[in-house]
């Protein structure tokens, strides 16, 4: 028999990386244009966000000092409402992943056909965002570090020029861009609360570096630091990166564009930088890909470990990958994407159907984990210890109710099918 040779694992760089580069993908590429109509009042909005997700992130740092193990938020919530609280959040998180990577492949292969206009049809710009989802599971493939070398890479590549445009694109900023302040026509709150629901997609994956903890160098210390780190560069990215390109950029034009970040670039610096910024978005849209392949391997090989997934996931090659979890991830991603690209659907709805759906499924995840901390003995008697963890679940509940009550309706229906998995776990031994 073959010996499993030792992995590498994933440290405070890497893991950061994963992190960063998970959340730094398809949003922030797209949602320029969807944020013009409401001018300055999206900076609040954002700084909202922002908000939420560090407390959200506060959580589970500390949940990952505390619970060890792999699986990230499935792994704290069965620590703190047991096995079926744990199984139920692993369900609709297993959803967001499948549903998540179709989103940020399709983000791939749009910016991808700026450059390659033949894959502007929905067939192939799907053909080409699984075959991108395909390459990135061979790369998984052959081992975490691997994957993890790739992220770090790209995380590099995407996030330097992004703040670079961000810097230089201030030298161009025209108060003007930011009167009247809620050009929206809808109230203040009401406008705030749509800027929070939209670029909340942005933030999602700021658990990354909890779900492969067996892989992560000295977790206790690496995830928190990673997790904290990675959530905060994030929003001094996307902050920046919106102050620039909305105080440069016409509103009118900006609202209109398929491409906000590119056409913002050949408008400010000319048709090279367009291009420049066209591949940036590219390699950007590929590297979070990368990361959330990774996770959809890693989350559900972590749950088939403590039986409560069918145990053949749980199964590693001699690199310690699980590859059946790993491939069987992608086919569903790749049915997903094969599904909607056979339709009359343009390569936007395919992603705002994705994004719908990931997004949801990652609020019930967080919601549950936001409250482990009070269950847990021996949290502190700090009032941080309360507080932080009351503020990150009424930042979840806020979030679900802002997807909307159709969503949310599809979104339930969804979680209730994964009882059928459990009554199956359940009934059938091993």
């Amino acid at each position: 028999m073959r010996a499993l040779k030792a992995p590498q694992r994933l440290g405070l760089a890497a893991a950061t990386a994963l992190v960063l580069g998970n959340m730094v993908g398809s949003g922030i590429f797209l949602l320029p244009s969807s944020l013009a109509p409401y001018g300055a009042v999206s900076l609040v909005g954002w700084l909202f966000t922002s908000a939420g997700a560090v407390l959200l992130a506060l959580v589970f740092a500390h949940l990952a000092a505390r619970v060890p193990g792999s699986g990230g938020p499935y792994v704290y919530a069965r620590a703190g409402f047991g096995e079926f609280g744990g199984f139920f959040v692993a369900w609709g998180y297993w959803i967001s992943l499948w549903a998540g990577n179709a989103a940020i492949a399709v983000a791939f292969a749009s910016y991808l056909s700026s450059l390659v206009p033949a894959l502007a049809t929905p067939m192939r710009g799907a053909l080409a965002a699984i075959a991108g989802v395909w390459f990135l599971t061979a790369l998984n493939a052959r081992g975490v570090a691997a994957a993890g070398r790739f992220q770090l890479v790209t995380t590099v590549l995407k996030v330097v020029p992004l703040l670079l445009f961000a810097v230089l694109g201030l030298f161009s900023f025209s108060p003007e861009a930011f009167v009247p302040f809620n050009p929206s026509g809808k109230p203040l709150f009401g406008a705030i609360s749509a800027v929070a629901t939209l670029t909340l997609w942005s933030f999602l994956g700021l658990e990354s570096a909890s779900i492969p903890a067996g892989d992560v160098e000295n977790p206790e210390r690496t995830i928190p630091r990673a997790t904290l780190l990675g959530t905060l560069i994030a929003a001094a990215v996307y902050i920046l990166a919106t102050v620039a390109i909305l105080g440069a950029v016409p509103r009118d034009v900006l609202a209109a564009s398929p491409a906000p970040f590119a056409d913002a670039a050949a408008l400010l610096f000319g048709p090279a930088a367009g291009k420049i910024l066209a591949v940036v978005a590219v390699i950007s849209t590929f590297g979070a890909l990368n990361g959330w392949v990774l996770l959809a391997g890693q989350f559900p090989a972590a749950v088939a470990a403590d039986g409560l997934f069918p145990p053949a996931l749980a199964k590693r090659s001699a690199n310690g990958v699980p590859l059946l979890s790993l491939v069987w991830s992608s086919v569903i991603t790749s049915g997903l994407l094969l599904l909607q690209g056979s339709g009359e659907k343009a390569l936007v709805s395919i992603f705002e159907f994705a994004i719908v759906l990931a997004t949801l499924a990652t609020l019930l995840p967080y919601a549950f984990c936001s409250l482990v901390p009070l269950i847990l003995k021996g949290g502190g008697a700090r009032p941080s210890a309360f507080v932080i963890p009351l503020l990150a679940f009424a930042y979840s509940l806020w979030a679900i109710s802002g997807a909307g009550a159709e969503t949310v309706l599809y979104g339930f229906l969804l979680q209730l099918l994964g009882l059928v998995v459990w009554v199956w776990r359940k009934r059938v031994p091993g």
